[in-house]
């Protein structure tokens, strides 16, 4: 009998990557998507993989869902705690002939430094691991990014998941992400539209402090290997190889870039393109930075000014985790040119 898998987020840059992967790699199996709204072209492009209209707020449904899954692969709101509670009450359902088994998606923004003043503009030397670090990152105050999700995932990991439990739990905590997504919805990363609107209103790239401030990154196509990866293991008797629950937990980073690298690398691609008169970096005050952004106070300061530096030493050891794609220098003129034409 093929492996029933639930997708939530299928039209999000992540999410709808993760359903294009796994519809691609495994038309055999059985693929839910829970969508708010369906593309147009949807069914013609995934003609095997069945629509329920529902989003993150439908208990009921993903609770039902939930219950008939294999594996569920939620993607979208990292922090909507109301619909990871229902995936996990359905997923705890019994009878099952075997644990039901969540890959959820957090973030390496679990552990960025953005909330103090710190190392803004600066390198901060705390490299985290998702092996050594793991219960320092289980000890983050609650105020962290993501943490409430990730601490009820925790828990419940601790509760329902010892031994050969109830329930097998994976956290996915990628870093930054760049290169065109896959799936049927949004194509492009956070970062780049971001950095090239603040652009636009000054007229330069830009830097806080020193622009030594440096994050992890990831190809969305070597994030990917790693999710289809950890959901075929998912799918295994006994889960496979990959390590759930207490060692469910998983950085995905290629590369560490600081953020002065990336903004010389975008100031010479957007000159050379006549965006731009002058390409080099202008540094900014943190009352500039905080002006950014204006709807999401202390992004500007996630983005642009905090460090991320993570090590994925478990997909390495456990998945065979061997990233393919081009650096970030080497790729970022296709985000920036996919942001300028729209496409």
């Amino acid at each position: 009998m093929s492996p029933k898998i639930l997708i939530t987020g299928g039209t999000g840059y992540i999410g709808g990557s993760v359903l294009h992967t796994l519809a691609t790699a495994h038309p055999e199996w059985s693929i839910t998507a829970l969508l708010r709204t369906e593309p147009s072209d949807f069914s013609s492009k995934y003609p095997g993989v069945r629509v329920v209209r529902g989003t993150y707020d439908d208990a009921d449904v993903l609770a039902r869902e939930a219950a008939g899954a294999d594996v569920v692969v939620h993607n979208g709101n990292s922090d909507h705690l109301p619909s990871l509670q229902a995936l996990l009450a359905g997923l705890l359902r019994q009878p099952r002939e075997k644990p039901g088994v969540l890959i959820h998606l957090s973030g390496t923004g679990i552990v960025s430094d953005f909330l103090s003043a710190t190392h803004l503009g600066i390198s901060n030397p705390k490299i985290w691991s998702d092996i050594s670090s793991l219960d320092e990152i289980r000890s983050l105050p609650d105020m962290a990014l993501h943490r409430l999700t990730e601490k009820l995932l925790h828990e419940t990991a601790k509760t329902e998941g010892e031994g050969e439990g109830k329930i097998r739990i994976a956290v996915m905590c990628p870093p930054d992400i760049y290169g065109r997504g896959l799936g049927p919805g949004k194509t492009k990363s956070a970062f780049v539209p971001m950095f090239l609107r603040e652009v636009g209103k000054l007229g330069r790239v830009f830097y806080v402090g020193e622009g030594e401030n440096r994050r992890s990154w990831v190809h969305v196509n070597d994030l990917m290997s790693v999710y289809l990866r950890l959901v075929e293991e998912g799918v295994k008797e006994g889960g496979g190889v990959a390590g759930w629950n207490e060692e469910g937990y998983y950085f995905a980073g290629s590369q560490e870039v600081s953020h002065m690298e990336v903004a010389r690398t975008m100031g010479e691609i957007l000159k050379r393109h006549g965006m731009i008169e002058n390409e080099e970096p202008i540094p900014i005050s943190l009352e500039q930075l905080d002006g950014m952004i204006e709807r999401h106070p202390m992004l500007g300061r996630y983005l642009f000014a905090s460090n991320s530096r993570t090590k994925a030493e478990r997909a390495k050891i456990l998945l065979d985790y061997n990233p393919q794609a081009a650096s970030l220098l080497e790729s970022i003129e296709d985000d920036i040119l996919a942001e300028i034409k729209k496409d």
